[in-house]
């Protein structure tokens, strides 16, 4: 078992003193806390490569962000993240099979199509355009809905209708998705468990129906 307790008292503190002189004077609990999540992810990627030979290609570090924030463009955003991640994605993966991020500010897990470039997003859109009632009985799986509630919040969702397609498509719900996500919104309590893996599991299996879906759409 992984004691995971330990994480969540690191980004407590890390997220009330998020400052370089601090993270310095902690720079050994950082280490320590980011081994723990690391194993946390080796047993994860483990038990994901039961299911699918994807994930043999990662190792555990290959899975996690900087926990330095660019702040390049985005000079307002805090120093360091008060989150860890585990997102298995190569350069030319175009869907996230799962991605999970725990932190003080919530904890949850997902996959899908997240910010695809113009020629991904209109293959989608063509594939729902063609045969969309299939991604809307995903969606409203018994299961499906039981665990994600539907769709994620699409933040970049159009208001008015893609060009192209007219506002009475039997679809055009689904086709003013930018991001098609499902996100299932995860305690503390349960990622420091002995059942998290379990979940994860249970979750990836979940998710492949609608990860399967788009990419039959982009292939």
């Amino acid at each position: 078992m992984v004691q995971k307790e330990y994480i969540f008292r690191f980004l407590r503190d890390l997220s009330n003193n998020n400052a370089k002189d601090w993270m310095d004077k902690n720079r050994e609990r950082y280490h320590t806390a980011k081994e723990r999540w690391l194993k946390e992810v080796s047993l994860i990627l483990e038990r994901l490569e039961e299911r699918d030979s994807y994930f043999e290609q990662f190792k555990p570090k290959d899975t996690i962000m900087r926990i330095n924030n660019n702040r390049r463009f985005q000079p307002d955003k805090p120093i360091y993240k008060d989150y860890f991640t585990c997102s298995p994605m190569t350069k030319e993966s175009k869907i996230s099979k799962i991605h999970i991020s725990v932190g003080v500010g919530g904890c949850f897990i997902g996959g899908g199509l997240h910010r695809p470039d113009n020629n991904t997003l209109k293959k989608v859109r063509d594939a729902i355009d063609y045969d969309g009632e299939k991604l809307q009985n995903i969606i409203e799986e018994k299961d499906f809905q039981k665990h994600f509630g539907g769709l994620a919040e699409d933040d970049q969702k159009l208001k008015t209708s893609p060009r192209g397609y007219s506002d009475d498509h039997e679809h055009i719900e689904l086709l003013r998705y930018k991001n098609i996500l499902a996100k299932a919104d995860i305690t503390q309590e349960l990622v420091a468990s002995d059942d998290f893996v379990d979940f994860v599991e249970d979750t990836y299996l979940k998710l492949q129906p609608l990860n399967e879906y788009l990419e039959r759409a982009i292939s």
